[in-house]
């Protein structure tokens, strides 16, 4: 690899050869892959040196390339910063006697957890203050926070690397005391027994990364002694526990793309034995909730695609006893359900749209909360109380900032708890408009894209336009409100969400549409709503801008093999790009589960599918659009490998002049900065790649 000033990285060719099913694949840029090993070790090798040195590499010539507009960004960056209630806090919620409340304090990164017991008049008991636990770490995240049943204790987890591996530790709350109970590579995810001595806990394999132990631990034991409860032998499964809103019962759940499998123990009994509820079966998905003398189970069962709620005794919880309680519908799916002692809630999705049902378990009310929006997103807090009337849901849309509403299930009347202030002085909900529009695919599909823009944003075809998207493991996203967009739409941007398959955003069969053999729906719809965008005269492909992470970001790679020319500028974050070699790697973690959402490469038919549509493996001889990707060094859910060879080959195959760039961020992962404010500077450099392209960097 060479580095001239002013000049794009060239990284060095290794050609690697890979055979399959009679095809052969040349890797010339395998040779970036480290093990962890290799990154973490004080002492680095040779090819450690040269990997970090391309990375290092990239990083200059993209700090290079936009020099230029670092005080923009940071004029960015301060007017983000200037929307957001810097001393904030959450609505309290309460749980078994104390309020708790989650607040932050002005020119803080993290946030500082507290409770009050009783009463919110009653003195503030400080749990945890995350600015001061993250002192002298580059990445810190608090996570997994479960309080004793006697509120004496909490568990907590703490990850320093971004790398989603957290240790976990005990605090006591009276006194203050950690105790030395750490326990590494978990989920970060712990629930307690009821004799408030006993946890469960998920451990992860430490190669793959995949959840595949329930570990038992007692106080103030030696973590290297904790009893396994359960081992998910089968790699396509991950598994992790829970405790049933009741507090009666402890709860193993298993799941792979397509099955699931729970087991239960009363919560009063940590030392007996777990009992499966129904034997996994492939296709058939449940998960359960537990009222009374029964279980109540949302499932697909009987081909129930959009799922249904039905339930079963304690006693006898195998298929052959679930009884229907709310049935299938064709146009209905429903989410999630939840209970409370006199009313059952349940989320559903209907055309698109988040619905909340009220029915009172004697049948003598069900009704439907009424928002009034076009296009929005409305979902249920976890509402831990049971003995209650009140439910607590958030609500918010592309022009009206998030609200938390209390609503009395009883009387019908609602309070707003909090809604987001959106601070500066210029922002005003009737300056925005959002609609909904329908765009046909080309199998005559309708696919759904939800916009936002300034009232006084003429739509033409100078207009900058900014397309989101997704589209993966049945993963909706809704058309929710963002304050930092609002830096793109004040410069005259549309942004818009398109709804494209591969989501749940019509249904389960939406989502089915756009996995496995049906994967490249997902690429032509976002494909289709970009061409009618334009053929609508909203842009042009001079001012069409594309966006997607992760998954969304594979998404990214496949349209711009197919129609480079279709965008001015994309960005890719944390991109999946290298299907082929990373889905027919058994020891990259994920792997393995991802088989029923993508298929299973070492069978001929899935690898021939795939093949068609793996970005980094049809790079190709084509002028591409002014592209940015963005990855991190620790990322254990999309290697940082992925997007640095296919930097690589872009530059190697593309036959244009636009910008092609890359930022390695080289101490965190998939999720970005951890920090509020650092966050802000991630979104402040983005959103400057596309309005630099606009020419509005003023």
């Amino acid at each position: 690899m060479t580095k001239i000033s002013t000049q794009a990285p060239v990284a060095k060719k290794i050609p690697t050869t890979f055979e399959k099913h009679g095809d052969v694949r040349v890797d010339n840029y395998h040779w970036m892959r480290l093990t962890d090993e290799q990154k973490n070790a004080e002492v680095k090798d040779e090819q450690t040196l040269e990997v970090l040195d391309y990375l290092n590499a990239e990083n200059s010539f993209f700090e290079e390339e936009t020099k230029h507009t670092e005080d923009f960004q940071e004029a960015l960056f301060e007017e983000m910063k200037g929307r957001i209630k810097e001393d904030d806090a959450s609505v309290p919620y309460k749980k078994n006697g104390y309020y708790y409340i989650t607040r932050y304090e002005v020119g803080k990164q993290y946030p500082i957890y507290t409770r009050k017991k009783g009463s919110l008049d009653a003195e503030e008991e400080l749990l945890f203050d995350v600015n001061v636990m993250a002192e002298g770490y580059d990445y810190y995240a608090l996570g997994g926070l479960s309080i004793s049943p006697d509120n004496t204790k909490a568990i907590f987890a703490v990850d320093t690397v971004s790398r989603r591996q957290y240790t976990l530790y005990v605090k006591d709350l009276i006194s203050g005391e950690v105790f030395n109970d750490a326990i590494e590579n978990t989920t970060g995810g712990a629930v307690w027994a009821n004799d408030n001595n006993t946890f469960f806990y998920t451990k992860k394999d430490p190669e793959t990364l995949r959840s595949s132990q329930i570990k038992k631990h007692e106080l103030r034991t030696e973590a290297k002694d904790d009893v396994v409860v359960f081992e998910e032998k089968d790699e396509t499964f991950s598994t992790y526990v829970t405790k049933s809103k009741s507090h009666e019962y402890l709860v193993i759940g298993s799941y792979s793309t397509v099955s699931t499998e729970y087991q239960f123990l009363e919560a009063d009994n940590p030392n007996g034995t777990f009992r499966v509820f129904q034997p996994r079966e492939r296709d058939l998905e449940y998960s359960i909730s537990h009222f009374d003398e029964h279980f109540y189970i949302v499932t697909n069962k009987d081909n129930a695609k959009n799922f249904k709620l039905m339930r079963t005794p304690i006693s006898k919880t195998t298929k052959e006893n679930w009884e229907e309680v709310i049935a299938h519908r064709e146009d209905v799916l429903l989410e999630d359900i939840s209970i409370f002692k006199n009313h059952l809630v349940l989320e559903e999705r209907n055309n698109g749209l988040n619905s909340i049902r009220i029915k009172k378990w004697d049948g003598s009310e069900d009704y439907y909360l009424d928002f009034g929006e076009e296009t929005y997103s409305a979902y249920v807090y976890a509402n831990p109380e049971f003995d209650t009337e009140t439910i607590r849901y958030g609500y918010n849309s592309m022009t009206t900032p998030s609200s938390v509403i209390d609503f009395n299930m009883v009387d019908q009347s609602k309070e707003i708890k909090k809604e987001q202030e959106v601070l500066g002085g210029k922002f005003n909900k009737e300056n925005y408009q959002s609609k909904r529009i329908w765009v046909p695919a080309r199998d005559g599909k309708k696919v759904a894209v939800s916009l936002v823009y300034r009232k006084d944003t003429e739509l033409n075809q100078n207009t900058p336009f900014l397309l989101y998207a997704y589209g993966s493991y049945g993963h909706t996203i809704d058309a929710g409100f963002s304050t930092t967009r609002l830096s793109l739409l004040d410069r005259g941007f549309v942004y818009g969400i398109a709804h494209i398959r591969g989501s749940e955003y019509l249904g389960r069969e939406w989502y089915e549409d756009g996995k496995l053999f049906n994967k490249l729906n997902t690429f032509y719809d976002y494909i289709d709503c970009s061409k009618y965008l334009i053929e609508q005269n909203y842009t042009s492909e001079k001012h069409l801008y594309a966006m997607g992470g992760s998954a969304g970001g594979l998404l990214m790679g496949a349209v711009i093999n197919l129609n480079p020319e279709l965008y001015n500028g994309v960005i890719a974050a944390v991109p999946f790009v290298d299907v082929m070699s990373t889905m027919l790697d058994e020891t990259i973690p994920l792997t393995t589960g991802e088989y029923d959402e993508w298929g299973n490469p070492n069978v001929k038919e899935y690898y021939d599918y795939m093949r068609q549509y793996s970005p980094y493996d049809n790079v190709k001889r084509q002028a591409y659009p002014n592209l940015f990707i963005t990855t991190g060094l620790h990322d254990s859910q999309v290697q940082y490998w992925e997007p640095a060879k296919w930097i690589a080959k872009l530059r190697e195959y593309s036959t244009g002049t636009n910008k092609l760039m890359m930022h390695t961020d080289m101490e965190t992962g998939h999720g970005g900065a951890s920090g509020r404010f650092d966050a802000l500077k991630e979104v402040a450099r983005d959103y400057s790649f596309f309005l630099d392209l606009e020419g509005k960097t003023n």
